[in-house]
């Protein structure tokens, strides 16, 4: 087991405060309410439980995504970003604060923030911008998310509507002089996978990824939840739209996030890839050159300190994250050397602790209790209403694969070790090919002294808690 004896804070990046040229033509002709020296806004899109790989500018074949694409299509979009925890209280605290989720205290799903950490709701104020949210929040207390909360999108990720519109944002916006921060958080597509239309997707035509089971049951589940995927583009359509009847399009930094992956096997509530990777899609015309593509590697740690360096803020002291703008204008081509990963089970069901890390090529997952099995309460529940584990256990009679694939998730070893590159679904572990021994014993001191630096206790942290923050 990993020992841990103290912590170190990591280095932060000069400033670059980002060249502000005047408003759009259609801006500057609307007439509409000016801002302070026309200082850009910013826009932050989330998705809730996304697998990035449907999305069409990320090679999804499945369903039509026009509106994310043209963020893509019109902006810079990221291959290597990566959530460090795939949960959404821990990865939005940590988009919040700049703090791997050790740090922040939100090393488990639903456990509240260290009362003493700042958020970006401390850190964009002091720039002079205001910072709103709408929609999803799971974040707490009170204290340290400081968000002007309004009405607009559906906060609960898990009743089976997703009403929305953005007439209040618009309203705001239309009153505002100064510059903004808006977070537009979406429940979808979380689970129960209820909104849209699945009839529109042919389940036989679906290209469905190969570490999940293929049956026609669930291929049905499955086009509910691209149905989902489809709805949450229309979202990111009317938001850019309403942008652009505001005059605000042009000057407003648009960032589009995956969150952590799909409630499916593999990817939610794992530190595999198919649960990290996340889409990461920045728009903002002045400085980013349309259509590029950038492969360094950013994880959602990097957001405060890059939208507080893009906001001309001060460079903030003792965080994890580092700021990727460089990276985001295409100034440089990398950004970090390692992505890390953590997760602990509990509260999602019995104690399974994860550690992870990844550089471009290979990736290490240290499973600290590969004597248990792995159990999570919503997914595995045969009673779950949405259907996804029954499915797999009755392909599972029948179907070698399917054994295969419910084994790989349910009793996984100790080590976990992937060339991502030519294995991108992490299927066939390396750990004891003798070729990546030295590799492989590298990286885990990597990852160890990462650990070590976080006040990470490794399994000790996989216990149940009292959350007494309001």
């Amino acid at each position: 087991m990993m020992n841990v004896i103290q912590m170190t804070s990591l280095g932060m990046m000069t400033a670059i405060v980002p060249q502000v040229q005047g408003c759009s033509k259609k801006s500057a002709d609307s007439k509409l309410p000016a801002q302070t020296a026309e200082r850009p806004n910013i826009v932050v899109i989330m998705a809730d439980d996304l697998a990035s790989h449907e999305i069409g500018c990320y090679g999804g074949k499945n369903i039509a995504t026009p509106n994310i694409d043209r963020i893509a299509r019109e902006g810079v979009r990221f291959t290597n970003c990566f959530a460090s925890c795939t949960m959404s209280v821990p990865i939005r605290a940590s988009m919040y604060t700049g703090l791997y989720p050790a740090r922040h205290g939100v090393y488990q799903n639903h456990k509240s923030s260290y009362p003493h950490i700042k958020s970006i709701t401390h850190y964009l104020p002091e720039a002079g911008y205001r910072v709103w949210r709408t929609g999803k929040t799971h974040t707490t207390p009170r204290a340290v998310y400081q968000f002007e909360d309004i009405a607009g999108f559906e906060p609960n990720c898990v009743k089976q509507t997703a009403d929305y519109t953005t007439d209040t944002l618009r309203k705001y916006i239309l009153n505002e002089k100064q510059p903004f921060c808006l977070f537009v958080c979406s429940t979808l597509p979380h689970a129960p996978w209820t909104v849209g239309n699945p009839s529109d997707i042919d389940p036989d035509k679906l290209i469905l990824p190969p570490h999940l089971i293929d049956s026609k049951p669930f291929r049905n589940i499955y086009r509910k939840y691209l149905a989902e995927v489809k709805v949450l583009d229309e979202q990111v359509g009317a938001v850019l739209k309403m942008l652009e009847e505001t005059g605000r399009l042009d000057n407003t930094l648009i960032m589009f996030l995956g969150e952590q992956g799909a409630q499916f096997p593999g990817g939610k509530w794992t530190c595999w890839d198919y649960g990290q990777s996340s889409a990461l899609i920045v728009r903002y015309p002045q400085q980013i050159k349309a259509g590029t593509t950038s492969q360094a590697i950013v994880q959602y740690e990097d957001i405060l300190p890059t939208l507080v360096e893009f906001a001309g803020g001060k460079p903030i002291k003792d965080i994890d994250g580092q700021s990727f703008l460089p990276a985001v204008f295409g100034k440089e081509k990398e950004h970090r050397q390692w992505a890390y990963g953590i997760h602990n089970n509990i509260p999602e069901g019995t104690a399974y602790p994860v550690r992870s890390i990844r550089d471009k090529r290979y990736k290490l997952i240290i499973n600290l209790t590969p004597e248990a099995a792995y159990f999570e309460k919503h997914l595995m529940n045969v009673n779950n209403p949405v259907g996804v584990w029954k499915t797999w256990l009755e392909s599972a009679k029948t179907d070698a694969h399917a054994q295969a694939m419910i084994e790989r998730y349910v009793h996984r070893p100790a080590i976990e070790f992937y060339d991502v590159q030519t294995d991108p679904w992490e299927l066939n572990n390396l750990a004891s090919d003798k070729q990546y021994a030295k590799r492989i014993a590298d990286m885990e001191q990597q990852l160890k002294t990462w650990m070590l630096q976080q006040g990470d206790t490794g399994a000790a942290m996989d216990v149940e808690f009292v959350n007494n923050a309001n």
